[in-house]
């Protein structure tokens, strides 16, 4: 085929030309470039255009683009100036922790603890610092509780902004180049994580574009072969990869997504900013948990690194171009923090998918309920976890009720309470519970141990409480109570105060693995099974073959290891399973979310659940709604459009 000169014509210099013909000289503007998805003009005039904001309006109408605003070097003020004026401009009761400055970005980084009273009202007080010292603000929360992961990652993104900008530019070109192929269709292949749960991945192809919708691991698989996404199908190529998006941070759908760079991969990670922080924790974790058992690595801690530094996050609602043909936005899943439902706009309407990945369509005491709004859809590829017909939970009031009960019933009588939970999601559910029952005088006062990753991952979540319900927000910024920092909590510091604990008198011990499959709970559990007056209550799915449903089978004898040896340890303490706690839809709200979606679907795929909740789900929703359903294997390529 024979290509014309206007075929190969620089989108960069034709986005230059036009900035130039828009934007009047006085604006001064000395430099045009891309970084990602947006594009950002330097001027030295800055005030020429927060005085006529339509300017910027009119341009990204005409570019359709995003468009940035950035200071030229020559504008800067000195970095101690600045700092000076900035703490004179921002009211004393703003709690700046830090001011910091990335003369790549020509950023100022303000670290509060009411990034509110930074912004000012409608921007005002932002405008305000711009105007006195040249630089950009850029306003983050400084968390309440420490989080080693939040300030670890806004230590590298400070000491890799040229990396930073690199990447950025080179995503800029990829996304901005120019359409050649005049064909029109869509194709997904699955690689992993249909008719079952664990190592999702889904590649979604156009003439112009491929992207990956999650890269997860199954942490239950026992080989290579059941444990990894199918990478190694022909079609995939990942040299071809335009972009990975992340649904959330679960390692079933994240965990594999660093050994994209250890094989080379160089593009850019969408998702929300608390799932970049918390895929750090996890994948961090991960790799501790598999050098502990002596196995190999699938990937470094330089490639995790690779993966914050490659990270583009967007907010909730928020529009971008990932590749030519390709828009992405992603909306609240209310599975877990910053847990996101994907949706791609292909080609300019031709073709609208949505990805739910973990939802959850009902109010928790976290999030709210998942989202079932979407501008456009043609095909809706939806989780299945609970998709059999008997998969139904009980009220969470309920679940609440009987969870304070059990508890207040065993300190009582004396004895102590273990809950295993996940780390990431169920720990801060259960901490968010307690406190409310805590304040209205229905639980008993003693002090919460939280050991594990449990306090790191709850700084996270002090860090983005704009991702938490709007009660829970009301809560923390009205009413000036946040759950997460009751006094009843207690972080756990090591090996002395575990024993302190183990020795001391009534209390609740949150610890890891949910699934009793390692972690310091299993030093509570040795410590208190075999005292009748402790309870452990489970409040998490418990895998087969999972020490904890053994015990929810009743097993009254548990072969322990211990410096080598076995011993049997009897199960004499009272066991309490409480379900309604799980961050996944149920079957009715999987079934009620389908009817409520404001477009109808042409076509339904179903994943993320055991075969028969697949298939099942796919059923149900056929005779319901009578639309295509399909529930696909793994290695299946399928033709959307």
């Amino acid at each position: 085929m024979v290509q014309t000169t206007m075929d190969f014509t620089d989108p960069l210099e034709e986005i230059k030309r036009i900035v130039k013909e828009k934007i009047p000289p006085e604006s001064f503007v000395t430099k045009v470039d891309f970084e990602g998805p947006e594009v950002v003009i330097y001027t030295k005039n800055p005030s020429s255009f927060t005085s006529n904001g339509e300017i910027i309006k009119e341009l990204a109408r005409t570019l359709r683009k995003r468009i940035v605003l950035r200071p030229d070097n020559s504008v800067l003020a000195d970095p101690e100036e600045a700092s000076e004026k900035i703490n004179k401009i921002v009211p004393e009761d703003a709690g700046i922790a830090d001011i910091k400055y990335d003369s790549v970005f020509n950023e100022v980084i303000i670290e509060a603890g009411k990034p509110g009273l930074v912004i000012g009202k409608s921007g005002s007080t932002l405008n305000a610092i711009r105007d006195k010292v040249g630089w950009t603000p850029r306003v983050v929360r400084a968390s309440p509780i420490k989080s080693k992961i939040v300030e670890s990652i806004r230590t590298i993104q400070l000491k890799k902004s040229d990396e930073k900008k690199d990447i950025l530019r080179r995503v800029g070109k990829r996304i901005h180049r120019p359409m050649f192929s005049k064909s029109q269709w869509v194709r997904m292949s699955v690689l992993g994580g249909f008719r079952e749960v664990g190592r999702m991945a889904q590649y979604i192809q156009t003439p112009e574009s491929k992207v990956l919708l999650d890269c997860g691991i199954n942490v239950a698989a026992n080989d290579d072969e059941h444990s990894f996404p199918y990478l190694n199908m022909p079609e995939f190529r990942l040299q071809e990869l335009d972009a990975v998006i992340v649904s959330h941070a679960h390692l079933d759908h994240c965990g594999f997504v660093p050994y994209l760079y250890h094989m080379g991969y160089d593009g850019p990670v969408y998702c929300t900013p608390p799932t970049r922080d918390l895929m750090y924790l996890l994948q961090w974790d991960y790799l501790d948990v598999i050098e502990r058992e002596g196995k190999n690595l699938p990937y470094t801690r330089n490639d995790i690194k690779k993966v914050v530094s490659h990270s583009i996050t967007l907010e909730y609602n928020e529009i971008t171009d990932i590749s030519p043909d390709v828009r992405l936005t992603l909306y609240n899943a209310g599975h877990i923090l910053g847990s996101s439902m994907i949706h791609l706009h292909i080609k300019e309407g031709l073709y609208n998918l949505a990805y739910t990945g973990d939802f959850k369509y009902e109010k928790s005491r976290l999030f709210d309920a998942a989202n079932a709004h979407f501008p456009r859809l043609e095909t809706l590829i939806m989780e299945s976890t609970y998709g059999g017909s008997k998969d139904v939970q009980q009220p969470r009031r309920k679940s609440e009720d009987e969870m304070i009960k059990q508890i207040n019933d065993t300190i009582l009588r004396g004895g102590k309470v273990i809950v295993p939970v996940f780390a990431v999601g169920r720990a801060q559910e259960m901490l968010v519970v307690i406190e409310e029952y805590a304040n209205q005088g229905v639980l008993e006062e003693v002090p919460v141990y939280l050991d594990g990753m449990i306090w790191e991952a709850t700084g996270i979540h002090t860090t983005y409480p704009s991702y938490l319900n709007r009660t829970l927000q009301n809560q923390i910024f009205h009413q000036g109570r946040n759950p997460f920092l009751s006094e009843m909590f207690h972080k756990v510091k090591g090996q002395a105060e575990r024993q302190d604990i183990i020795d001391g008198e009534p209390c609740v011990i949150l610890a890891t693995s949910g699934m009793l499959a390692g972690g310091p709970v299993m030093e509570y559990l040795k410590a208190f099974a075999e005292d009748e007056k402790n309870t452990l209550i489970f409040v998490g799915y418990q895998a087969e073959g999972s020490l904890g449903r053994r015990i929810q089978k009743g097993w009254k004898e548990l072969p322990m290891k211990e410096n080598g040896k076995t011993r049997i340890l009897k199960m004499n303490m009272n066991t309490h399973t409480v379900d309604g706690f799980s961050g996944h839809s149920d079957r009715n709200q999987l079934m009620n979310y389908v009817k409520r979606l404001n477009q109808k679907p042409e076509r339904i795929l179903t994943c993320h659940g055991e075969e028969s909740k697949c298939t099942e789900l796919a059923y149900s929703l056929y005779k319901t709604m009578r639309t295509e359903t399909k529930a696909p294997q793994n290695i299946e390529v399928l033709r959307l459009k």
